[in-house]
C-alpha cells in the first residue's frame, strides 16, 4: 500500500532557514557526516546539530536510504522508463499493484498525455520485456511506452538547488 506522507503535498511544504540549509549542504556533501563532525564544519554545537537534524527529519526533508543503493550491485544494470496509460478512476490501484513489481524502483502521477512515469531497472532487455508484460496485465493498463536509459548523465543532487535557495534569500554560501 502506498504511505500517505511518500505524496507530495505542495500545503505542507516546510521552508528551511539558512542554518537547515548549511546542514542540508553539508549532508549533500558528505552523507555519512558525523552529528560531531557537521557540527565542526558549520561551527555549531554538536546538540545544536542534533537537535535540528531530528527537526529535519520530522518535516520529512530526507528521502529514504535506499535511494542511494546502486541497482548495478544487486544484478540489475539497465534502467527504462516507463510511460503508463490508465484508466483514471482506478489510478490508486492500478499505482499499488505497480508498487508490487520489486523492479518498479520510482513511479510519478503523469499530466498531459501519460499517467505515470515509471523507473524501473532490469537484468538486460527479456528481462525489461518481461516487466512490461507485468505492467500491462495490471487492470486498468490501458497502454505502455518503454524508453531504455542510455546513462545517467546528471545524477540525483541537492547542492546547486539549496545553493540557489541560500542565494534568493540573500545569503551567501557557507
Amino acid at each position: 500500500m502506498l504511505r500517505a506522507e511518500s505524496r507530495a503535498n505542495l500545503r505542507n511544504v516546510h521552508r528551511f532557514d539558512p542554518v537547515d540549509l548549511d546542514l542540508l549542504r553539508a549532508l549533500a556533501d558528505d552523507p555519512r557526516a558525523s552529528y560531531v563532525a557537521l557540527a565542526d564544519r558549520l561551527g555549531l554545537s554538536r546538540n545544536t546539530v542534533q537537535a535540528r537534524m531530528q527537526q529535519l527529519e520530522a518535516k520529512g526533508a530526507f528521502l529514504s536510504f535506499d535511494r542511494r543503493i546502486d541497482p548495478h550491485g544487486l544484478g540489475y544494470p539497465l534502467s527504462a522508463f516507463v510511460t503508463v496509460v490508465v484508466r483514471q478512476r482506478e489510478l490508486a490501484r492500478i499505482a499499488e499493484e505497480m508498487a508490487a513489481i520489486p523492479e518498479v524502483v520510482q513511479a510519478h502521477g503523469m499530466s498531459g498525455q501519460h499517467d505515470l512515469l515509471a523507473l524501473v531497472v532490469c537484468r538486460d532487455t527479456d528481462d525489461l520485456f518481461r516487466i512490461d508484460a507485468q505492467l500491462l496485465a495490471i487492470d486498468g493498463v490501458v497502454r505502455t511506452e518503454t524508453a531504455l536509459s542510455m546513462g545517467e548523465l546528471i545524477p540525483y543532487r541537492m547542492q546547486p538547488l539549496i545553493a540557489q535557495v541560500k542565494r534568493e534569500r540573500g545569503r551567501p554560501e557557507a
